[in-house]
């Protein structure tokens, strides 16, 4: 597959660590692209919920190919999310060129751009983390039995399913939340002057004009790379949404036993010595 060149990838809710994290179709997706500048927009690195007995090899792939954009000279902007909110002790911290920010604006063809993860406007992340922790550790419980019994509706021929999706499409505080999660962020864009605001945080990927009693923004969102498997590209002056589709991908199915542009992970960084180091610093 040639390579399609983008300006900006977004990328957010990766949740590398975590059972519900599709690693290999990201990497799919990352290798299939030539972006001029990547923004992880938070969760990529699940700290929260770390262990050093899960860690395969394909999201340690995922890493060593976001380095190597940065070896390569691709601006790449680390926003921190909740779940890699450790790293933000870290903040404003630029090397070469990898940034590690909790925010960031670009001026994108005379507007301008606010990216942030988003959990700011979580009520739960700001008065019961606790709450916030052991959700994140349910839902990826419920990713996993999600996989398990796709698994067995693809042996029959079935059509998967999402049980998340459906839970959030029943409980009508589920939809609310969204709905506030996102006027919040489009009210203050508007008041601080921007044209954009991309966020990630609540896994629904979205474009669409908010309207707020001061004015107008575009939000977004990158969804994420648990369910949904989307990213936002801006090429030629217009954001969309990447929607992954295995059979984009089908003829690199040959290249899965390979290691990632044939680098020897063995011989590289130690990410579950590295990993473990940072989980450490939370005790």
């Amino acid at each position: 597959m040639s390579k399609r060149e983008v300006e900006i990838v977004v990328i957010s809710d990766v949740h590398l660590g975590t059972y519900g994290c599709h690693a290999r179709e990201l990497l799919k997706y990352l290798k299939s692209v030539k972006p001029k500048m990547i923004v992880l927009n938070g969760d990529i690195i699940d700290i929260w919920q770390f262990s050093k007995r899960y860690w395969p090899e394909t999201h340690m792939k995922v890493l060593r190919k976001l380095m190597k954009f940065v070896v390569e000279g691709v601006p790449v902007h680390y926003l921190t999310g909740n779940h890699d909110e450790l790293l933000r002790k870290f903040a404003d911290i630029h090397m070469g060129a990898f940034h590690l920010q909790n925010k960031l604006i670009l001026e994108l063809d005379g507007k301008k751009a606010w990216f942030f993860h988003g959990d700011i406007f979580d009520v739960t992340m700001q008065h019961s983390k606790w709450l916030a922790k052991l959700g994140a550790v349910g839902y990826d419980t419920l990713i996993l039995i999600n996989s398990v019994v796709n698994w067995c509706l693809s042996l029959f021929g079935r059509e998967k399913m999402s049980f998340s999706k459906k839970i959030k499409a029943r409980f009508k505080d589920a939809v609310k939340f969204i709905n506030k999660f996102e006027h919040t962020a489009a009210e203050l864009a508007v008041q601080n002057g921007y044209d954009f605001v991309i966020c990630g945080h609540i896994h629904q990927p979205e474009i669409r004009k908010v309207t707020t009693e001061e004015g107008s923004v575009s939000y977004l969102n990158s969804g994420d790379w648990v369910e949904n498997l989307t990213a936002l590209e801006y090429q030629n002056n217009a954001w969309k949404i990447f929607k992954y589709d295995a059979r984009d991908f089908e003829q690199d199915e040959a290249e899965e036993g390979q290691l990632s542009d044939g680098e020897d992970l063995h011989s590289k960084l130690d990410i579950n010595t590295l990993l473990q180091k940072i989980k450490l610093e939370i005790v």
